[in-house]
C-alpha cells in the first residue's frame, strides 16, 4: 500500500531493520528494492511465526499496523516486551479481538495515528526534494474511471498509490 511503501522509507531512513509483509510474489521484490530487509508473503507464510524466527523469538519493537481486524491480534503478538503498535488504518474491519493480557502483562503501548504536524509534513518533504523518500504511485486513473480505481485497490493488487488524474 502507499502505507506501507512510505513506512518501509521512513523506517530505514532511521537506521531500522525492516521486516514487512505483502499479499503476492511479485510486491516481495518491489518491497525489497524500496529497502525492506525481510520481506514475508503472508498468504504463504505465518507472519507472526517468521517474525519470532527472524528475531530469535524475541519478537519486534515496533509493528505500523494498517491493516486492522484480520492481523491486529497478530502484530500485538510479534511484539517484544516493551514494544509499540502503531496503528493507523482498519481497511479489513475495524473491531479487532485481542487477548489484553498481552498488552498488560508484555507493558506494551498502542498509539493511534493519522498524521503528523504541519512541521513534520515539511519535514517529510525535505525528504522528498533530497531524493531520500521517493513517493511510491503504482498507477493513475483518469476521474472518470474513479470506479476501476476503487476495484482496483479492492483487489489489493496496488503497490504504493493508486491516483485519480482531473482533466
Amino acid at each position: 500500500s502507499g502505507i506501507g511503501s512510505a513506512a518501509i522509507q521512513i523506517a530505514k531512513l532511521h537506521g531500522a531493520r525492516v521486516i514487512t509483509t505483502v499479499g503476492s510474489d511479485d510486491k516481495m521484490a518491489k518491497a525489497k528494492a524500496l529497502g525492506a530487509d525481510e520481506v514475508i508473503q503472508y498468504r504463504r507464510q505465518d507472519f507472526l511465526e517468521v517474525v519470532r524466527a527472524l528475531t530469535d523469538r524475541r519478537g519486534v519493537d515496533v509493528v505500523f499496523e494498517h491493516t486492522g481486524e484480520a492481523t491486529f491480534a497478530q502484530s500485538v503478538l510479534a511484539l517484544t516486551w516493551g514494544g509499540r503498535l502503531v496503528t493507523c488504518g482498519a481497511t479489513t474491519g475495524y473491531m479487532p479481538k485481542i487477548d489484553l493480557r498481552h498488552v498488560f502483562f508484555r507493558q506494551l503501548s498502542i498509539f493511534g495515528s493519522t498524521m503528523g504536524s504541519k512541521a513534520d509534513l515539511f519535514d517529510v518533504l525535505g525528504h522528498v526534494r533530497t531524493g531520500k523518500l521517493r513517493p511510491v504511485v503504482d498507477r493513475i486513473f483518469p476521474l472518470h474511471e474513479a470506479a476501476d480505481a476503487h476495484r482496483y485497490v479492492e483487489d489489493r493488487a496496488v503497490f504504493g498509490k493508486v491516483v485519480l488524474q482531473v482533466g
